[in-house]
């Protein structure tokens, strides 16, 4: 379902060649970066030995991932210590800015639903919270591409529920394989050792960076366009 050749070839430029996308470019992306995705991995699983550290190092990750699916030269350690560096204060935006809401949504869609046949009142609460539960988790898929080039928080924040909004059906199938893929690997552990060692963190956040990358080709290049305050 993931590597349907439908899903990635529906793009929404129509001067992007077909070869330059869909399942070919995505294998291309594995092929050209194979060493750097496992490193990357790695550097990913030990700077989060903290925990605390969990939010720079998600974003430096995402920061290399997205410059390899902007065809950007990517130097791994170099770039991901660059990113982890500089950009550790947009690390902690994004990161509580997306799972503390979508934490608080999950929770209250479950505790309302389980409690709606005791009080039909109760469907309002979780409509909201259902709500804000899919919103931020589809503009999370967005805002993390938004802020690795560079644009503006505030301006990111606003992009990105717009985008889930406007554009949800990739977000849809980026935040499944950002969230799913993990979580399904976490539930076979330790069968899937290996797999989330090596590849597990990286290989979901890089093809869901490959289903949202088009929509956001439309909203920034590069991180050269927008200054790097927050």
């Amino acid at each position: 379902m993931f590597f349907s050749n439908n899903q990635f070839d529906q793009e929404p430029e129509g001067d992007e060649l077909p070869e330059e996308a869909g399942m070919k470019r995505f294998w291309q992306i594995i092929l050209d970066h194979c060493v750097a995705i496992v490193k990357l991995n790695l550097l990913f699983l030990v700077s989060s030995l903290l925990v605390v550290t969990i939010p720079p190092a998600l974003f430096a990750t995402l920061q290399v991932v997205h410059n390899m699916v902007r065809d950007e030269p990517v130097k791994c350690w170099r770039d991901y210590k660059a990113a982890f560096k500089s950009g550790w204060k947009r690390g902690y935006c994004a990161f509580f800015a997306t799972i503390l809401p979508i934490l608080v949504g999950g929770y209250g869609t479950f505790f309302y639903l389980r409690n709606m046949g005791q009080n039909y009142l109760l469907i309002v609460p979780f409509a909201l919270c259902a709500c804000m539960f899919w919103i931020i988790t589809l503009a999370s898929t967005y805002l993390y591409g938004l802020m690795t080039a560079g644009m503006p928080w505030k301006e990111a924040v606003r992009t990105a529920l717009f985008l889930a909004l406007a554009k949800p059906l990739r977000a849809f199938l980026a935040a499944l394989c950002w969230y799913g893929l993990p979580a399904a690997a976490i539930l076979f552990f330790p069968l899937s050792g290996a797999y989330l060692l090596l590849i597990g963190i990286t290989l979901p956040l890089l093809l869901g960076s490959f289903y949202t990358r088009t929509v956001l080709k439309q909203f920034c290049s590069g991180p050269e366009e927008y200054s790097q305050d927050t």
